[in-house]
């Protein structure tokens, strides 16, 4: 290789090194730290290729690595980014931990991009496997962050996951998943909220499986009253 590409060679691989940004995060998780990289942080936005190296908090050794193409997330006044926040139509952490199928063992889910309804933020879940001793994805799980309106939210007393869907601004759908061992997910519940309408009237009707029959209800309200509640 000649001088002047050798040397140009080293400037780039030089400035990718000063640009991607490194952060540590302690307190997602009880059983693992997270070493975060990600491709570049300008301002308070980071995003581009990242890679999470999970530390088992017990050894003190690297667990296992999981890679995103685009690990998009802010950072907060302390210029580090938040865990397990999950807030509609605002923030969503880059990495969230929880038993997303009720088994038992913690779980990760790891932003990658804003793919989801509305470029909302996107995620791919990983389950921990028992027999492998290690994440492996879930289709399934990833679906749903893919979607609906971003990440999923968890309800453990009732062991249901909840996605939240709409068009424009008149329609939205919130829908309840039970998860089946060993068959996977079971759309079990729906809330429909309709103002498209002409009237002032907002039409809602409720889903929900009973003995493996759907039984469904329908009620209008005035969108300001329903609104109130």
């Amino acid at each position: 290789m000649k001088k002047p590409a050798l040397l140009l060679s080293l400037v780039v691989m030089a400035q990718l090194s000063l640009a991607q940004s490194k952060f540590i995060i302690t307190d997602g998780s009880k059983n693992y730290d997270a070493e975060i990289t990600v491709q570049s942080c300008e301002s308070d936005t980071c995003n581009g290729q990242g890679t999470v190296v999970l530390m088992d908090k017990k050894t003190k050794k690297k667990f296992q690595t999981l890679q995103s193409e685009d690990l998009y997330f802010y950072l907060n006044e302390k210029q580090k980014p938040s865990v397990n926040i999950i807030q509609l139509y605002n923030e969503q952490s880059p990495l969230i931990f929880d038993d997303f199928n009720f088994d038992g063992s913690e779980d990760i889910a790891v932003r990658n991009g804003n793919q989801s309804s509305y470029g909302g933020p996107s995620y791919d879940v990983y389950v921990y496997n028992v027999s492998k001793k290690q994440f492996v994805p879930s289709d399934e799980l990833t679906a749903l962050a893919y979607e609906n309106l971003g990440m999923f939210q968890t309800d453990h007393k009732r062991k249901r996951l909840i996605t939240f869907a709409k068009s424009g601004c008149c329609w939205h759908i919130t829908t309840e998943y039970a998860v089946i061992p060993k068959k996977g997910l079971q759309k079990v519940y729906e809330l429909e909220e309709d103002a498209t309408g002409a009237d002032e009237y907002m039409k809602v009707i409720t889903r929900k499986l009973v003995n493996n029959k759907w039984v469904i209800k329908t009620k209008k309200y005035k969108t300001d009253d329903y609104y109130k509640e």
